[in-house]
């Protein structure tokens, strides 16, 4: 797993200054206001999934790549838990004022770009979920909730669903995964193309 103590801020930075633009040019690229990019390359706020997920759209950089830039070789069969992607538990903070864990976790399985298929280890702490901003992205993804409780809002349905519960849907359509519950919830799931 990678280590905690990763610089949001001065990783974006760095890929943003890579790709040779300034921050306003990646705002606009990304569709986000030029200011949500400085507070976030200056470690003043934390960017949700959602919010990150769509500032690297106009990079194009995968979360992958941008945590973790030495990735699993394309062929490797077999993964162990050490070898999962770490694609989010350095965003989530506790939330101001908040009690408890709020992370939101996503480990990806090897190379998704290369296999074109992102699979995922979720974990939502009570309280986490993946931002304000609805995702939206040109995929098909599907799960199954392995513990816990999740409410997931598709477009216009919105539905708690419990273990053993899953859902399959067009990525294209505004979504947002939040734990409404007391308990940490645990899902695994697909997608594809890979978004994240």
């Amino acid at each position: 797993m990678a280590d905690a103590q990763f610089d949001v801020g001065s990783r974006l930075r760095q890929v943003r200054s890579l790709a040779g633009w300034s921050q306003r040019q990646l705002a606009e690229r990304a569709g986000v206001p030029s200011s949500q990019i400085s507070t976030i390359e200056q470690n003043k706020s934390s960017p949700s999934v959602a919010s990150l997920r769509k500032i690297l759209n106009g990079i194009p950089l995968t979360m992958a790549e941008f945590f973790e830039p030495d990735q699993t070789p394309a062929d490797s069969v077999f993964h162990s838990p050490a070898d999962l992607v770490d694609l989010t538990s350095r965003l989530t903070q506790h939330a101001p004022g908040a009690s408890g864990d709020r992370t939101l976790t996503l480990r990806q399985v090897g190379n998704a770009r290369a296999h074109n298929l992102q699979i995922l280890q979720e974990r939502y702490a009570p309280g986490a979920d993946t931002g304000v901003d609805m995702l939206e992205h040109a995929s098909h993804e599907g799960g199954i909730v392995l513990s816990g409780e999740i409410e997931l809002t598709v477009g216009e349905q919105v539905r708690v669903l419990k273990a053993g519960d899953a859902y399959l849907f067009d990525s294209s359509l505004p979504h947002r995964f939040r734990n409404t519950g007391s308990e940490p919830a645990e899902i695994v799931s697909a997608c594809t193309p890979p978004y994240l």
